[in-house]
């Protein structure tokens, strides 16, 4: 399957592997409806804690207007699935098996004229 857009990631239950100019694409792409939404929710699917904390820091890392606080009280063992909201900075995690991997971004609206967008899942080190 050829990922060019985002909507090509809507159905898969894994994220890809991507080549360098795939993942450029779908940055620019996902960085205009980020720059355009009031805030953002973020899901992580990942085999450990540390892997989806990690990856939630990439995120961080890269924007600096997108800051969560207390991640060093998260655990839980085996896989998991991390949501972290960027209106309210929490970031809550939970063991959960059998997921797939991957990061996944709704784009939030203070507007409820305009719907909310879920984007994903793309890999856990897309944002390094």
């Amino acid at each position: 399957m050829a990922i060019e857009k985002l909507v090509d990631l809507n159905n898969l239950r894994t994220a890809p592997q991507l080549s360098n100019r795939q993942e450029k694409k779908l940055l620019e792409e996902l960085e205009a409806n980020i720059f355009n939404a009031d805030w953002i929710t973020i899901g992580i699917m990942a085999p450990s804690d540390y892997k989806a904390i990690e990856a939630l820091q990439s995120i961080s890392n890269k924007y600096s207007s997108i800051k969560f606080k207390d991640l060093g009280h998260l655990h839980a063992d085996g896989g998991v699935f991390l949501k972290a909201n960027q209106k309210t900075s929490n970031v809550f995690v939970r063991p959960e098996n059998g997921l797939g991997e991957g990061i996944l971004i709704t784009c939030q609206y203070d507007e409820n004229s305009e719907e909310s967008n879920t984007f994903g899942p793309l890999p856990l080190d897309f944002f390094t």
